[in-house]
């Protein structure tokens, strides 16, 4: 840090507070409200320019919330986006968790806003909470900042902001050139499925698969002591083929309430948000050759007409999911794509071999549009990383 820069508690130099939440059952305190009122969940990095709740001068006035002026830098204290740092481009009251530290004359907002962002990791190992994490108020005020000049901090958010700006940039060139690799290979997916050629049927794929195997087939198999495979959800992964199995049970642990399947069967999550998200896999390389799992699985077990590799590509397109999560039942949060659906589902049967050929163009295809991946995923991170070590340089005077 350099010699003039002084350090001082953040609360020493800012005032900080936070807001506060009317009472949800007097509808006088949101009814016809115009006064901006944030959620911890929306603060995001950067310029904060709207909000999507709204509270009226009664709900203000008879609750601990309060009205932060415009550039005051807010900090999320609560939930998953705990840490977060926006600045407020307008003035505006927010919930209970989120910290709003108030404009003053020792900082330029701009300067504040990057400051606090760099603190941001500093502030999460410190929440308390796993599943909800949370940062108190205190903490945030005990963190230590550089007082730096004020034409120090013009410069630096000059800096800043000129770099940001041209990450941001080539960030969205990288998002964009990662999702064109996807809707590439989707599209080629989808044309597959979509032709017609001699020798073609559709049937609905209970009569060309065997759907939930059963576990009779294990324990006549294997005694109750010896191993198998054990694939909980979390296991089951998401663009990958042929999932790999890391743990193993006895049979008599698992066979009473898990779903069974064995080598060369495709597992299907049929639970949201595991189903829309494409929980997807042939097993293979199973102890013993048998498998157990969640009870959420969807087993095919594919016919002589079928390859298991061509009903895995099938399940795996995105209009499948799209009219799966259509048809869901059941509560909020605990939907299930239905039976009916799945066991009628046309699917398109060329002859073996030409099935074995379009396999062999789709691997190619996959594997080809999973290095680009890489390589854009790469891309991203690194340029995270940059944003990082620029914030880390700024504020021990390196800039």
């Amino acid at each position: 840090m350099k010699i003039r820069w002084q350090t001082k508690t953040l609360g020493e130099v800012c005032k900080t507070g936070a807001g506060g939440t009317p009472l949800k059952a007097k509808k006088v305190y949101y009814e016809g409200g115009t006064i901006p009122w944030l959620m911890s969940g929306e603060v995001s990095q950067g310029e904060i320019r709207e909000a999507n709740n709204f509270i009226t001068q009664k709900g203000l006035e008879n609750s601990s919330a309060r009205l932060f002026p415009k550039n005051t830098v807010l900090v999320a204290m609560y939930g998953a986006t705990s840490g977060q740092v926006g600045i407020l481009k307008f003035e505006a009251a927010t919930n209970q968790a989120v910290c709003g530290i108030l404009p003053n004359k020792q900082f330029i907002p701009a300067f504040l806003f990057y400051l606090m962002l760099s603190k941001k990791d500093e502030l999460v190992a410190q929440a308390s909470g796993n599943a909800q994490p949370n940062i108190s108020q205190i903490k945030i005020r005990n963190t230590l900042v550089p007082l730096a000049p004020l034409t120090e901090q013009q410069r630096i958010v000059k800096i800043l902001d000129e770099a940001f700006a041209g990450i941001a940039t080539a960030k969205a060139n990288s998002e964009k050139n990662l999702q064109n690799a996807r809707s590439l290979f989707e599209s080629h997916l989808n044309s597959v499925f979509t032709q017609r050629g001699k020798g073609w049927v559709e049937r609905p794929l209970v009569e060309v698969c065997q759907i939930k195997p059963t576990k009779a087939e294990a324990r006549r198999r294997l005694s109750d002591m010896e191993l198998v495979s054990f694939v909980p959800m979390e296991n089951l992964g998401i663009d990958l083929k042929f999932f790999l199995p890391t743990q193993a049970k006895t049979l008599s642990e698992v066979s009473g309430s898990y779903t069974y399947f064995a080598d060369g069967d495709v597992l299907l999550a049929k639970i949201t948000p595991c189903f829309e998200n494409g929980k997807l896999g042939i097993a293979a390389n199973l102890t013993n050759g048998i498998g157990f799992g969640s009870s959420e699985y969807i087993v095919f077990r594919s016919g002589p007409s079928v390859n298991k590799e061509w009903l895995y590509y099938y399940l795996s397109r995105d209009a499948f999911r799209k009219e799966g999560a259509e048809r869901m039942s059941g509560a909020v949060g605990h939907k299930r794509v239905s039976k009916d659906f799945i066991e009628g589902y046309p699917i398109p049967i060329p002859p073996l071999p030409e099935q074995q050929h379009l396999i062999e163009q789709l691997d190619l295809l996959s594997t080809e549009t999973k290095r680009l991946e890489s390589i854009y995923q790469r891309k991203l991170d690194a340029l995270d990383e940059l944003k990082e070590s620029l914030l880390h340089d700024a504020f021990r005077g390196a800039l």
